[in-house]
């Protein structure tokens, strides 16, 4: 996967309206050849080649321990109404005149904070019992992810219409107007977020056995799981602030990683965020050239993706 991520990362970054060869891709990574290549390698498409497999590596590790905490194979950010709340905090930052991506960033890990609590409360109201039901935990988080919506709509009701079309294109999720300052500060999150994840690994395959059965080997289940929705969150909040509203990742890639044998959750988030990170990375390429000179929204080809996987996995636990 690893040899993948590479070998896809140097198509993507020499594909475009310039064309680049593999060979020069790489001589202009390192500073060598035509100004002009070099220039177009370092300053536009290797930082958008980047920030994809970082946003990737986020969502996948995000939904692969909620996936494995929740015990239900429909979590993810996404649906769970997570990066919605994120949108929100985003929103809000933005609406504030927030310009750095680190106060951006905290507000959006808020809104992603108080809706992962919130859709655990509306379910837990509704009389799951728990947090195993994935239906009644999906529908908590699509109430909260239209709820997020509603929000985002009042908050943008009497914005200018610039600012209303590139909220908009936001939403959709978008790699497009991406630069290194971005790139550095998602890249500090996901590796603090990712490597506690890691660290807690543990703890996930234990809730993973079931409360009753987590309780019994003396682990604080509360406090493990709390902890574990906090880092998903944080995870996905730094995607959403980095570029928006990008789903269904986190539904996808865990069970592409099961589905190879993989079961313990510290080898399956490593290898959720290797896969995430290819994922992403060939969904923009797809993004950016298959309508050019125009593009798609990123968003919208990860959905393209995940309806069809999401509706068969739901069809598998109905």
């Amino acid at each position: 996967m690893i040899a993948a991520l590479i070998a896809l990362a140097i198509i993507a970054v020499g594909t475009g309206a310039v064309s680049i060869p593999p060979l020069d891709v790489l001589q202009a990574v390192r500073g060598m050849g035509e100004e002009g290549v070099v220039s177009i390698v370092q300053n536009l498409r290797l930082p958008r080649v980047i920030l994809a497999a970082l946003i990737g590596a986020a969502l996948g590790m995000s939904g692969g321990a909620l996936q494995g905490t929740l015990r239900n194979g429909l979590a993810e950010p996404y649906l769970l109404g997570v990066s919605g709340g994120a949108a929100v905090g985003a929103v809000i930052a933005f609406g504030t005149g927030a310009i750095s991506n680190g106060v951006i960033a905290i507000s959006a890990f808020a809104g992603a904070t108080a809706a992962v609590m919130l859709a655990l409360l509306v379910a837990r109201a509704a009389g799951s019992g728990g947090r195993g039901d994935p239906r009644t935990l999906l529908m908590a988080g699509v109430v909260i992810g239209a709820f997020a919506n509603a929000v985002i709509m009042i908050a943008l009701a009497n914005a200018p219409p610039n600012t209303i079309r590139g909220a908009l294109w936001w939403m959709m999720g978008s790699v497009a107007d991406t630069s290194w300052p971005g790139v550095g500060w998602l890249a500090a999150y996901v590796i603090l977020g990712g490597a506690a994840l890691i660290y807690w690994a543990r703890e996930i395959d234990i809730l993973a056995l079931g409360e009753e059965s987590a309780a019994a080997l003396g682990v604080d289940v509360e406090s493990a799981a709390r902890r574990i929705y906090l880092l998903s969150a944080l995870l996905a909040a730094a995607t959403v602030a980095a570029a928006g509203l990008i789903g269904f990742v986190g539904l996808i890639v865990p069970h592409i990683v099961r589905a190879a044998g993989i079961r313990h959750h510290r080898p399956l988030l490593l290898a959720s965020a290797l896969v995430g990170a290819t994922l992403v990375t060939g969904a923009d390429l797809v993004a950016r050239t298959v309508r050019p000179p125009g593009e798609l929204p990123l968003g919208a080809v990860t959905a393209i993706l995940g309806v069809p996987f999401f509706l068969a996995q739901l069809r598998r636990i109905a």
